[in-house]
């Protein structure tokens, strides 16, 4: 691979290269621009973000003068079709506005940079920088950093940053500006440790600051958040840029939404992306906080965009009958299961060494893979396959058994009670695994799926009376939902016990099950494992089990930050993950080369045999490096591991802190003792990501930092930035990692070779290998993980990306709803949309009578055509001239109802004893009643018309976001039922898209029909004015969880296909469109239909009654 890369390197040349001479010209004009302004005086400098608003003003302006011009046609015409064109311009014209701003920023790009970096100068140079005082310096002079005296404004450089006192002491390197051009075309700059990111940040977030648009930088964390934004925001402000930290505030507070006005804006992701959800449940433009998404960097953008990707942030709430599950019923069960298993596991493995040692390697190989497939974290085994040879015979005999497909593996699996596959995170109960736990039933099908297609067969044999028939075929499914439930329930019990380690995976603390990042071994609060695992741990653990809740709004942060107009990102750690970035972001990585050329040694790996070995030559290395006087820094990969190492250097006698989830809240403290000599600190891999350890003269002396990584990570890239922790700016230092063949890594995806190459060596317990050939080994088999892993993540997308599509869609509507300028063509649409479902389902059959009772009953108006005239007349003639009299008619009810109301706004309003601002008035359509909220003082001054059109927007946001909330629940089964199509050699993607679709459709539909019906019957139900109240703003707040929720790869593998278990809360549709099993009908066959509420029967063509059938009045009749 190597040789093939240097080959096209030399034909194409090298990537890095080739972007760096792209921006040379760029850099040597910034330079240039620094020169000159070196010679402007403060007031001058300070000018230059005037000019260059006024710059982007100017392309601005014939653009914002059109679509003033055209917003003012808007407001004049009646016609909705023209409207809608004319809304579809202001867009266009909109985006093409940005478009030229962009190319005017690339042109004052340099210029504005070196506006940055001769500011960044003068505050390093200057102790206090006095300026002619303007308006913002005297809304600045509030804080400690800015005075003013007469006309004159005092900048110190001296300044609070998130409770440390800084004096600002930094100036851009040249390779910071090349870095700041990355970020500003929209590009991942990847910038050691140490080179200054924050600083970089600074040139493109000034630039783009200048278009009032607003910047969002991103964060892994609050305190990153809240410490950035503190420490660079008088260089912003210095030139009359707002900078705030959303971290501060509460959600929804006026105080957050003043946060998103500012010019910069700090926060994490999980607080945009929660911000984003929230204004999407908003039902007043009032309580929405964010403004459109612009232009966001993001910092550790490997962290948000790659390990936290898959993540979907979650509004929830409670959903009837949340706490009754069968985790405690069934927890004694699988308790007992996985005993049973442990002691036949131990049985297995005696045979099996007693077989090997008598020479039978048939045998012995049989029995060992047993062991492997049903306790492969067993430690019995791990420590045997260490042994020579042993690992040989496992790869072989499994080799052996998986020829075929598999065929021969069911010998294998038949005396184990389940199966796990660890490489896919997947656990199988086996049949005699259902014995087992059915013994003890009365019912031995305890745990058994019946087989719908054939129970529903025998009761439709049986000719028995409809009702009774109905109530069979009910009690059938609602047996087939119970086992589901129950069977899914005992998977996610095999995997809390057998695949879920406490320390490693998760933490209890607080009577709670906390999930620990793999990755940095923080906690991460309100995270959950998705899909009832997160409770079977509970049960596991003997802790309180929460109750199930209902999601009410999602996003994954890939598509929160893919909705952004550009987007850029900077890290230390990409290049490995380039190609995940390019293929779901579109964005580039560009490696920016360091100030300093790279002074650290990164030694070859050490192979040991066991864990044992490797943890004791950790604790030598360890020991001799502290009594030398260098800081070390041991990485870890779970809490566990940072345990025992602390314990052993405890019998040593070496001072150390130890830094995991459970002391995450000692960070900051435990970091800045680490690059102090002699000092010993444990941490994981990522640990104390954002923040540098610094290190003395007298450290540097002794050989600087020394990096000892205790395991390899799955993921090179992880590796990368524990090393990446020392040799900052040029600084010496050292990294070496010890690896076993015990290790998860080497274990799972290790060569074989390896094993082999050690076995023929004849190493004896305690010796090493140390060779490059072994580090590539290594490398080798994390990029095979990494393959996997990203793999996993685009399966995810896919599922997402048909989610987005519907919630941009449906946002979108809300969005219009609550702005209320373009309601009025959404409502025209909606009434254009049912006219076209009635004309359609009723034209096919040419039912007159059904057309005319349609039409009454959605838009209240009786029908323009005879029944000879609705059989001759076109469909697309009947469809415009229906829908031209219902939105005739609807325009006249609107105006009827304002006249109407309006005598008792009159009256309300102009009754003296009444100090209302805003009002309650109910309407109602004779079946339910609905509370519109509007402004007294508007709706009296626009004769009614304006509490009308509040009544249009209520209950447009009540329909769509009830129906939305109950399509979420219903997207959620359907993922996990379309798992089951892999038993029928389908791709569940392919059918979850083709069923999502006829769920949102028949969605939309019902959301059209709804709000159309309520608008057409919707009116006052009382003349009285004390009908009308006060809008006290005191709304019972329904009690939001929030959650980021966690997905373990089990879930996104295609082994989790086998994995049955779905919820069935509407069983009638939601099975029989996987189970049923009938001739394919051609669209031209004839079929017979019958309606439902008339027993009328039809025979029509296939693809008229497919129209009929979806409507869901009429239903297809077996011949």
């Amino acid at each position: 691979m190597n040789i093939v890369s240097s080959i096209l390197s030399a034909f194409v040349g090298n990537k890095s290269k080739k972007d760096l001479k792209k921006v040379e010209g760029i850099v040597k004009d910034i330079l240039d621009f620094e020169q000159t302004f070196a010679n402007l005086t403060n007031d001058e400098l300070r000018n230059k973000t005037v000019l260059f608003k006024e710059l982007i003003g100017q392309v601005r302006k014939p653009h914002n003068e059109k679509i003033k011009e055209i917003s003012s046609k808007i407001d004049s015409i009646t016609n909705i079709d023209e409207k809608e064109n004319l809304y579809k311009e202001i867009d266009k014209i909109d985006e093409l506005s940005s478009k030229e701003v962009e190319i005017k920023l690339s042109e004052i790009l340099p210029e504005a940079f070196a506006v940055i970096k001769e500011t960044a100068k003068r505050f390093k140079n200057n102790s206090e920088i006095i300026v002619t005082a303007l308006e913002y310096d005297l809304i600045f002079s509030q804080k400690d950093y800015v005075s003013v005296s007469g006309k004159e404004a005092i900048w110190k450089n001296k300044w609070n940053a998130a409770g440390k006192e800084v004096i600002w002491d930094m100036v851009h390197y040249d390779v910071q500006l090349i870095g700041g051009i990355a970020l500003h075309q929209g590009k991942i700059a990847e910038m050691q440790t140490g080179e200054g990111k924050t600083l970089v940040a600074t040139l493109p977030v000034y630039l783009n600051a200048l278009t009032g648009n607003g910047v969002h930088l991103v964060t892994v964390n609050d305190y990153l958040a809240k410490r950035d934004s503190a420490w660079m925001a008088p260089i912003f402000e210095f030139h009359g840029l707002t900078v705030e930290c959303i971290d501060y505030y509460k959600p929804n507070s006026i105080e957050r939404k003043k946060a998103y006005l500012a010019d910069i804006t700090y926060g994490t992701n999980n607080e945009f992306g929660f911000d984003y959800l929230r204004d999407n449940m908003a039902h007043s433009i009032d309580d929405q906080v964010q403004r459109s998404h612009q232009y966001a960097i993001v910092d550790e953008v490997d962290s948000v965009l790659v390990d936290d990707a898959r993540t979907p942030l979650i509004i929830s709430g409670p959903v009837p009958k949340g706490n009754i599950h069968e985790f405690n019923e069934l927890k004694p069960k699988i308790s007992s299961i996985v005993q049973q298993q442990k002691q036949l596991i131990t049985n297995l493995l005696s045979k099996a060494k007693k077989l090997i040692s008598e020479g039978d390697l048939d045998g012995g190989g049989f029995h060992l893979l047993q062991v492997h497939r049903g306790l492969p974290k067993n430690s019995a085994l791990i420590k045997f396959l260490s042994e020579e040879g042993i690992k040989q015979l496992l790869q072989k005999t499994e080799n052996f058994y998986m020829q075929d497909n598999n065929r021969e593996m069911p010998k294998v699996d038949v005396d184990l009670f389940f199966v796990i596959d660890e490489k896919n995170n997947q656990i199988e109960l086996s049949d005699r695994g259902i014995e087992s736990l059915s013994s003890g039933n009365d019912d031995d099908n305890f745990f058994i799926m019946p087989d719908l297609s054939i129970e529903l067969k025998k009761i439709e044999d049986k000719k028995l009376d409809i009702n009774i028939e109905v109530e069979e075929k009910e009690k059938v499914y609602k047996d087939f939902g119970i086992k589901s439930e129950r069977i899914h329930t005992l998977n996610q019990l095999l995997k809390a016990y057998t695949l879920f380690e406490k320390d490693i995976e998760y933490v209890v603390m607080d009577n709670k099950v906390k999930i620990v990042d793999e990755q940095t071994g923080r906690i991460m609060d309100g995270r959950r494992y998705s899909d009832g695992l997160h409770q079977a741990i509970e049960a596991k653990e003997n802790v309180k089990i929460e109750d199930a809740s209902q999601t009410f709004a999602s996003v994954t942060l890939q598509n929160y930050f893919r909705m952004y107009s550009k987007l850029s990102g900077m890290t230390g750690t990409a290049i490995t993950e380039a190609g995940e970035f390019w293929d779901i972001y579109k964005l580039d990585v560009m490696e920016i080369p360091t100030n300093k050329p790279i002074a650290r040694k990164d030694n070859n790996d050490l192979v040991y045999k066991t864990k044992r070995e490797k943890y004791n030559a950790v604790i030598e290395h360890v020991t001799k490096l502290s009594t030398d006087g260098r800081p070390v820094l041991i990485g870890t990969t779970s809490v566990e591991i940072s345990e025992l190492l602390g314990r052993m250097l405890s019998i040593k006698k070496i001072k150390h802190n130890v830094l995991n989830a459970k002391l995450h809240r000692k960070e900051a403290d435990i970091v800045s003792e680490a690059g102090k000599a002699g000092v010993v600190t444990i941490a994981t891999n990522m640990a104390g990501r954002g923040t540098d350890i610094k290190i003395s003269n007298n450290v540097k002396e002794s050989g600087g930092l020394a990096i000892v990584g205790t395991e390899r990570h799955d993921s090179r890239r992880v590796d990368r930035q524990l090393r990446g922790r020392s040799g900052r700016q040029g600084d010496p230092g050292s990294s070496q990692f010890y690896v076993s063949l015990e290790d998860n890594l080497m274990r799972l995806f290790g060569s074989d070779r390896v094993a082999k190459f050690m076995d023929k060596l004849g190493l004896e317990e305690g010796e090493v290998i140390e060779h490059s050939m072994m580090t590539k080994t290594i490398e080798r088999a994390q990029k095979k993980v990494e393959e996997n892993n990203f793999g996993i993540r685009k399966r995810l997308l896919e599922y997402d990306d048909v989610m987005n599509a519907q919630r941009e869609i449906i946002y979108k509507r809300r969005k219009h709803a609550l702005a209320g300028d373009r309601l009025k063509v959404d409502i025209a649409n909606m009434i254009y949309d049912t006219t076209e479902i009635i004309v359609n389902n009723n034209k096919a059959t040419n039912s007159h009578k059904d057309f005319e009772f349609d039409v009454i009953r959605f838009f209240s108006i009786g029908s323009q055509f005879s029944s000879d005239e609705f059989e001759k007349n076109d469909q697309d003639d009947i469809i415009f001239k229906t829908y031209k009299s219902a939105y005739d008619h609807y325009q006249l009810k609107t105006k009827s109802n304002a006249e109407k109301v309006y005598p008792v706004i009159k009256n309300v309003y102009e009754n003296q004893s009444n100090n209302f601002e805003r009002i309650v008035v109910p309407f109602t359509d004779g079946k339910k009643t609905l509370n519109v909220v509007s402004n007294l003082k508007n709706a009296y001054d626009s004769g009614g018309k304006t509490l009308i059109n509040d009544f249009e927007k209520n209950i447009s946001l009540a329909i769509i976001d009830e129906s939305w909330k109950n399509h979420l629940r219903k997207m959620d089964e359907l993922k996990q039922s379309v798992q089951l199509a892999v038993h029928e050699q389908k791709d569940p993607l392919v059918i979850y898209k083709f069923e999502a679709y006829k769920l949102f459709e028949s969605m939309l539909n019902e959301i059209n029909t709804e709000i159309i019906s309520f608008l057409f019957k919707g009116e006052l139900p009382s003349q009285n004015p004390s009908e009308i109240k006060e809008d006290r703003k005191v709304r019972r707040q329904q009690k939001l969880n929030l959650s980021k929720q966690e997905i373990p790869n089990s879930d996104q593998l295609a082994a989790i296909n086998r994995q049955v278990g779905q919820n069935v809360s509407n069983s009638n549709t939601q099975v029989e469109t996987v189970v049923r099993e009938k001739k394919k009908i051609g669209r031209n066959e004839k079929v017979t239909i019958r309606k439902i509420s008339t027993s009328e029967e039809k025979t029509v063509k296939f693809k008229v009654a497919e129209n009929l059938i979806r409507s869901g009045n009429w239903v297809l009749i077996d011949d």
